[in-house]
């Protein structure tokens, strides 16, 4: 059962950049879609992007388009999240998945999930 570790999380003011990790805790995490997701106060967990098995496909939120770029190291057992141009409306908890089936953006479908690391953009 694989485990999934985020990190990278913090303030920022808006118009910075962040880069958060999710590291695996299994050799094979290469055998798992992986996406990344988000929950601000109040709101329901939404999808931010996805990433195949290889890296070859993504597909992103279009709120995030062209401002967030999710890319993965089998190597190192790694997917990250490159976020560029940070708005306040990106502040939320951001969450680490994967799973073993289809790369989606419905949360439900996966069943690995980190424990979280906190985004904050703020002046």
């Amino acid at each position: 059962q694989v485990q999934l570790t985020e990190s990278g999380g913090g303030l920022v003011q808006p118009g910075g950049s962040l880069r958060l990790s999710c590291a695996a805790s299994e050799q094979t995490f290469s055998n798992y879609a992986a996406g990344w997701f988000r929950q601000a106060p109040g709101k329901e967990r939404e999808f931010v992007a996805v990433i195949s098995r290889s890296g070859v496909s993504t597909y992103y939120k279009n709120s995030v388009k062209g401002r967030f770029t999710i890319s993965r190291d089998n190597a190192k057992n790694t997917v990250y999240l490159q976020m560029n141009s940070l708005k306040p409306e990106d502040t939320a908890v951001y969450y680490c998945a994967a799973t073993t089936g289809a790369p989606t953006s419905l949360p439900d479908t996966y069943g690995y999930w980190g424990q979280g690391t906190q985004v904050t953009v703020s002046s």
